[in-house]
């Protein structure tokens, strides 16, 4: 069995670990406590060492921006998308989805695929394009979430100038940022890791080992999928690699890049949703501990949700993109492939529509035999 798929199932059991897990953590604190050691040790630690060991190469500049329009182009599609899966604009749902879907997990549900199958020189590329990604889901993305913050804020700030103050506050108390800013300087100096005293090293290399099997376990004892909402994210889900695909078709053809390049651009495309995005919204959660239900920004279940799912199939989509040879590195069953994956999208939207019809001619049959039932009585 191939390593790549086998640390695959390992993500899995730590999710399906988790799920066995749920009748031990009953109480909402312990979920709680697991949150803020992602947040504010593993997470932090995590970021600083992805950061820190960035290797500028001059000759792959273009592929960070190229993964950040990607990151944008999902991020303005969406909002025109969401409504019609029978998610209500504005509401916190919505701006979860628009948060999580345009973000991606390249580390987990890419890269050891692509060292696998293409071999390191596109493991580099796939690392490289990633920092236009980190820029967005680290940054960004953060901004975004803290301004729908400040806009449902019941004491709204009035001005500018004080809204924008009021986000750099938040944006330098959060230990994420505080690490980011320091790991940036220190690129920018030239100092690496190794240049860092080993207790440096080393504390921070044992935080991020955490990183991962916390967020797996998490994932597994936080979700909550019900049958009616299955159908929607898988939907949201399908719609988002649809996308992506069709996008990636459209490069390829303006582009003309390599066989080998056109499966990079579709794996790394076809990435997992990141969990980077989930922290920017418990950051928010935390803020609106007093808030209603109703009156929240964001969906912190809906987003776990999203997570849980979008890993497994992810994965799946990536393999079989991989594993199919040549299949796809041409146009044409790139085209056929992001096609199929927004019908597949569109199913459940469908069935659902299909349903609700024959509901609405059974209780106006209903509505009818009773008309006439009584009808022929008063006779």
């Amino acid at each position: 069995m191939e390593i790549p798929f086998q640390k695959t199932i390992t993500f899995l059991l730590f999710i399906a670990i988790g799920l066995l897990l749920k009748v031990k953590f009953t109480k909402k604190e312990e979920l709680v406590g697991i949150k803020k050691i992602i947040l504010n040790l593993a997470l932090p630690a995590t970021i600083f060492l992805a950061l820190i060991g960035v290797k500028i190469d001059v000759g792959l500049l273009t592929l960070p921006f190229l993964a950040l329009f990607l990151n944008v182009a999902l991020f303005m599609t969406f909002p025109y998308l969401l409504p019609i899966m029978g998610i209500a604009k504005g509401s916190a749902k919505y701006r979860t989805a628009r948060l999580l879907v345009p973000s991606l997990a390249p580390g987990l549900s890419c890269f050891p695929f692509v060292l696998e199958f293409l071999g390191e020189p596109y493991l580099a590329k796939a690392a490289m394009a990633d920092l236009g990604n980190k820029v967005f889901v680290l940054i960004i993305l953060y901004m975004v979430a803290m301004n729908w913050h400040s806009l449902l804020e019941p004491k709204a700030v009035s001005t500018k100038t004080s809204k924008l103050k009021s986000l750099v506050l938040a944006m330098i108390s959060e230990p994420v940022n505080i690490f980011i800013v320091i790991a940036l300087i220190l690129v920018f100096l030239g100092i690496n890791l190794g240049s860092l005293p080993f207790f440096i090293q080393d504390g921070l290399g044992r935080l991020s080992t955490l990183m991962t099997p916390l967020v797996l376990l998490f994932i597994g004892l936080a979700v909550k999928i019900k049958r009616k909402q299955l159908m929607t994210l898988l939907s949201l889900l399908f719609l988002r690699a649809g996308v992506v695909t069709l996008l990636s078709a459209v490069f390829v053809v303006i582009s003309g890049i390599t066989a080998n390049d056109v499966l990079l651009l579709l794996c790394f495309g076809l990435s997992a949703c990141s969990f980077w995005p989930f922290s920017h919204i418990a950051v928010v959660e935390a803020k609106e501990v007093d808030r209603k239900k109703k009156r929240k920004t964001f969906n912190s279940t809906f987003a776990i949700n999203i997570l849980a799912l979008s890993f497994p199939l992810s994965t799946i989509l990536i393999l079989a993109v991989l594993s199919s040879g040549g299949t796809f590195t041409t146009v044409v069953p790139v085209l056929a492939l992001g096609f199929a994956m927004v019908l597949l999208g569109l199913i459940p939207l469908l069935i659902k529509k299909i349903r609700r019809i024959r509901q609405k001619s059974g209780k106006q049959k209903e509505a009818w035999v009773v008309y006439r039932t009584s009808g022929t009585e008063s006779v």
